[in-house]
């Protein structure tokens, strides 16, 4: 009797009832219980990282899960002992806009830090025996490098994704990168390229990456189609994916992928939802090709539902040994964990005063470090002494998030690209007659003329999500950066 009440109290429970009995592995054990409701259910606020001067917009653990490291709107790299709370050291990146992206590159002994950042900049960090970094310029996009991407394993090779439209492969034993490919758009009728936010390789299968950007379309490339002499510059992937309701829509982009162990891409899109698509779920390497009776056929996506995702590019991730969460920020400043399964919310965090942005799961242990317009990272651990229940007010929260969504639509489908575009040439046509007339102003620069493109996000050139051919960037580094 008093087995079978300790056994049904919860999946945790009757793991370490197993673990006692010593039918458990150890190893299996820590995976089970790491990804078990009852942990994640106990996970509340570990602590503060306090050090940036601006928003920090990365964060990750290295291999091992000793410390994390993090990169700001204050152009600093900063590694952290996560489990004692103090800062390690850090450096000057070199890059002159806020940063992105800070990876360390496998079997490096923690040595050897790309980033990339506002500036278009990738660039290249090395630990040196003297405790010193050494820092250079990799290469460089026309525009902000949001999204870098390590080939598994390799101490070498990684990939960047870029506002130019553009992805490079660099390989940190050759003097220059490759440029593979500019992304181009898949509507009908449409010529153009597509600005990228993000990319991912396939844990399972390294041969295939994902990019997603300004429009519903995640594309499925295989990196043996393309040559290192960029001989090979066509836009072929190998698979696409969309919510079908999304296909032929407008004003919709993706700002962040994740792939699990299991090869599913998870997709967020700018104010609109999360979606999870299996391999089987993709529309092909043509989507507008696809007939109607078969897209019907295809299985729906699984769906994560409550967040916001509007004023910053966001990223999405798993959470757990086996994928079995997943996470998304928001802008109400919460956390929002799903089971991946069914799509239930489990937790509600508070996790920034404003917008949560980065999500890092811990490689081995049921630990994450998330950040976002504040100056820190915040880390979290099961500290909790018993269950957290969602808070009382978790539908009023998701509510007000879902009317904001509706809204940003209505205002989206009045407000077209082009309309704003047109709007704004007669606005600069006005302010440069004006200048003309007045003897004693000059000109009014390029410069300022790209100013209030850049307020609306939108470049001056096609409203489906072409590049932007502008790689400066004039943002205060103290102040952060909403893309």
């Amino acid at each position: 009797m008093e087995v079978g009440s300790r056994v049904s109290r919860g999946g945790g429970f009757a793991e370490i009832w197993k673990r006692e009995l010593g039918s458990s592995h150890p190893m299996n054990f820590a995976r089970r219980i790491a990804g078990s409701e009852d942990i994640v259910k106990k996970i509340n606020l570990y602590g503060k990282l306090e050090g940036h001067e601006g928003c920090v917009n990365t964060v990750q653990f290295n291999s091992t899960g000793e410390f994390v490291v993090s990169g700001s709107d204050d152009t600093q790299v900063i590694f952290w002992n996560w489990a004692t709370k103090s800062r390690m050291f850090s450096y000057p990146s070199g890059h002159t806009d806020n940063i992105f992206q800070a990876k360390i590159m496998p079997f490096s002994d923690d040595r050897v830090i790309v980033t990339s950042a506002a500036d278009g900049q990738v660039r290249l960090g090395v630990v040196l025996e003297s405790g010193e970094v050494d820092t250079k310029k990799l290469g460089k996009h026309q525009g902000g490098v949001h999204n870098l991407a390590i080939e598994p394993g390799s101490p070498h090779v990684f990939y960047s994704c870029g506002e130019d439209a553009f992805i490079q492969h660099f390989d940190l034993r050759q003097h220059s990168p490759t440029k593979l490919f500019y992304c181009s758009s898949l509507a009908e009728n449409k010529r153009g390229s597509v600005r990228l936010n993000a990319i991912v390789i396939d844990p399972r299968k390294p041969n295939y990456f994902a990019v997603g950007g300004y429009d519903r379309y995640a594309r499925v490339y295989d990196i043996r189609r393309y040559q290192w002499d960029a001989s090979s510059s066509l836009d072929t992937p190998v698979d696409t994916f969309s919510p079908q309701h999304l296909i032929g829509t407008g004003n919709i982009h993706i700002t962040g992928l994740a792939y699990s162990n299991m090869s599913e891409l998870l997709v967020t899109y700018n104010d609109e939802l999360v979606y999870l698509f299996e391999r089987n779920m993709g529309l092909g390497s043509n989507p507008s090709s696809v007939a109607p009776e078969n897209l019907e056929k295809l299985r729906q996506p699984q769906v994560y539902k409550g967040h916001r995702n509007s004023e910053t590019v966001k990223g999405v991730s798993f959470f757990g040994p086996n994928d079995e969460y997943v996470l998304s920020g928001s802008d109400c400043g919460h956390i929002f964990m799903w089971k991946k399964s069914g799509g239930e919310l489990l937790r509600l965090l508070k996790g920034d005063k404003r917008i949560v942005n980065c999500l890092e799961s811990h490689p081995h242990l049921p630990v994450l470090a998330t950040s976002g317009i504040e100056k820190n990272v915040k880390l979290w651990a099961p500290m909790a002494s018993g269950s957290i229940p969602l808070p009382t007010n978790v539908q009023e929260i998701m509510e007000g998030n879902r009317q904001g969504r509706e809204e940003s639509s209505q205002i989206a489908l009045t407000f077209t690209p082009d309309l704003i575009m047109r709007v704004l040439r007669v606005q600069r046509r006005r302010r440069l007659a004006f200048a003309n007339r007045n003897t004693q102003a000059g000109p009014e620069s390029d410069e300022e003329d790209g100013g209030d493109a850049l307020l609306f996000g939108f470049s001056d050139g096609d409203g489906d999500g072409d590049a932007s051919s502008d790689g400066n960037s004039n943002t205060n580094p103290g102040e952060c950066y909403l893309s």
